[in-house]
């Protein structure tokens, strides 16, 4: 079982809502300039962590997720105006979608597949269920056992302020995250990517836990 966070972690995230970022979403629906490339920012760091978890190992010799982002978030700028949410749930699940979009069309491209494949809606599926399940994991993986579970508005702004502090991290300390709690897997298993034992990347864990919770209890100052 993948271990949690304790409270105190979290603590600093409890009364930060999404009031104003809803008001930046309304605000850059109404033509701010300024509040669309702000509200964008804000994504950046959320996308490429599922960006991380999805693209392909294959494609990544020649493509970045941070590429996949980028071009992402182009396409939402210039599509904004097709986006009919009010919530930041709303948008988050928006850009996920464009996300999916391009990470499709990534793995179609570098590695040859056949857009006329009777198994392309299955893949495509596939990739949508992953998505989502590496979106629930960040969610779900940093509880706050002072808010109420019905509380979407502080799970999409603890997301996003989790998703800043992990990309503060070392390049070490951020991997073992992502692969602990994002992509669910076990110590033994991370050990043969970062090419450690198992015991010194629960060591790293440990220490990366550390750096967020200063990271995260910075925010509160």
């Amino acid at each position: 079982m993948v271990c949690t966070v304790p409270y105190s972690l979290v603590s600093a995230l409890r009364f930060m809502t999404s009031r104003r970022q809803q008001q930046l979403i309304s605000m850059a629906k109404n033509g701010g300039v300024v509040e669309q490339g702000q509200l964008f920012s804000s994504y950046t760091n959320y996308l490429k962590l599922i960006a991380q978890t999805q693209l392909d190992r294959r494609v990544r010799r020649r493509l970045s997720p941070s590429d996949v982002v980028q071009e992402t978030l182009m396409e939402a700028h210039r599509d904004f105006a097709s986006f009919r949410g009010e919530t930041d749930a709303e948008f988050a699940g928006w850009l996920r979608q464009i996300l999916i979009h391009n990470l499709i069309r990534a793995s179609e491209k570098h590695l040859h597949a056949n857009k006329r494949d009777v198994r392309r809606e299955v893949r495509i599926q596939n990739l949508r269920n992953s998505v989502e399940q590496s979106n629930s994991r960040l969610e779900f993986a940093f509880p706050d056992n002072g808010e109420s579970p019905s509380s979407a508005i502080h799970r999409h702004e603890k997301m996003r302020m989790l998703a800043d502090a992990i990309a503060e991290l070392p390049l070490d300390q951020r991997q073992v995250i992502v692969m602990r709690h994002i992509e669910g897997l076990q110590f033994s298993e991370i050990a043969g990517f970062l090419e450690r034992t198992s015991g010194a990347c629960r060591m790293l864990w440990l220490r990366a836990m550390e750096q967020l919770r200063v990271r995260l209890e910075g925010y509160e100052s």
